[in-house]
């Protein structure tokens, strides 16, 4: 497997600006592969990679954007953001942090240990749903058998809603792998797509990532010098490509501790959960919030499940089990509480 191109230096030059630079014959077209504050890398359609900067303050590009841009001896400036097929990213009370643009999938990387928080992993879902970019949950540490037993368990209703749910042995205490949680079966479902990989701390995204792309570490330290960006692990997104004609990449993202989404709107929170969203039709109200109103098809839905003490550990495909209903009503109120900008 061939190593992307090497990222250049950064040059403390300025852009200057260039009078036949502002015509769009001038501009060149390139791939936005690591991104940090007002400081980007662009990757031209022969390989080679050019540090750039946006062309004034609003033009916000992530990775993964296709730009247009105007070369200055040994940087560029970027004109131009070509129409995204989705971006992923999310939103608290203080501001907006993008993941990347033009995603095929999201990789959701959890663990038997440490336990994956649901409420997280449903945040991250519903993002996904909303950008219409297909999620897969990977379960890592299945050698951990009592622990990833319990987990597994966890993730049934996921299951049952129709999500892609893989186990995985990224780096088994023993040394034997079990049966059917190869790392290298996670990796085969990441070839000619473009993949965001999201993970919490410990779940075992570096591994996956150096498995996945040899040589990614020697890259990441290449580029972080190029951006000036210091420890990359938590400033910098980086695009890697999978194999040497570049038709599959995986996109390292910053952990994060939350996972706003205030710009989800609540009355639509429901049609981003596949469990819920079936019932709503058969609610009394059109404007039902599926909290306290009588006639409404998803509260039915959970009354159901939990008359039947098997519902929550089988999650029968069309069940809402009690964890994911607390889980709606927490978020419900979240979005719909007035900000809270800490004044005071």
């Amino acid at each position: 497997m061939s190593r992307p191109p090497r990222a250049p230096r950064a040059s403390s030059r300025r852009n200057p600006r260039s009078a036949a630079g502002d015509g769009p014959d001038t501009l060149e077209d390139g791939l936005i592969v690591a991104s940090h504050g007002r400081h980007c890398v662009v990757e031209t359609p022969d390989g080679q990679r050019v540090i750039c900067h946006p062309r004034g303050k609003k033009l916000g590009v992530v990775v993964g954007d296709r730009v247009r841009w105007q070369p200055s001896q040994d940087e560029g400036t970027i004109e131009q953001i070509t129409p995204r097929r989705n971006l992923l990213y999310r939103q608290d009370e203080v501001r907006t942090k993008s993941f990347a643009a033009n995603l095929d999938q999201v990789l959701i990387l959890v663990a038997a240990e440490p336990e994956f928080s649901e409420h997280q992993l449903s945040r991250a879902l519903i993002a996904c749903e909303a950008e219409h970019i297909e999620p897969l949950i990977v379960l890592n540490k299945a050698d951990l058998a009592p622990l990833f037993a319990r987990a597994w368990q966890r993730l049934a209703p996921y299951r049952a809603m129709g999500y892609t749910v893989l186990p995985m042995a990224a780096r088994p205490v023993d040394g034997v792998v079990p049966a059917g949680c190869s790392l290298d079966d996670v990796i085969a479902r990441l070839q000619g797509r473009t993949t965001l990989i999201l993970g919490p701390s410990g779940a075992g995204k570096s591994t996956l990532i150096n498995r996945a792309v040899p040589g990614a570490a020697a890259l990441t330290n290449e580029i972080s010098q190029a951006l000036n960006s210091g420890k990359h692990t938590t400033t910098t997104t980086t695009w890697y490509w999978l194999d040497a004609t570049r038709t599959g990449a995986l996109i390292d993202s910053p952990g994060f501790q939350e996972f706003g989404l205030r710009h989800i709107e609540p009355m639509q929170l429901a049609a981003y959960m596949p469990d819920l969203k079936p019932h709503v039709a058969e609610c009394r109200f059109y404007n039902c919030t599926h909290l306290h109103e009588p006639g409404c098809g998803v509260r039915a839905a959970v009354a159901e499940a939990g008359a039947d003490p098997q519902a929550e550990s089988t999650a029968s495909a069309g069940a809402i089990s009690a964890s994911r209903y607390k889980i709606y009503s927490d978020l419900f109120h979240e979005l719909s509480a007035p900000p809270n900008y800490g004044v005071g």
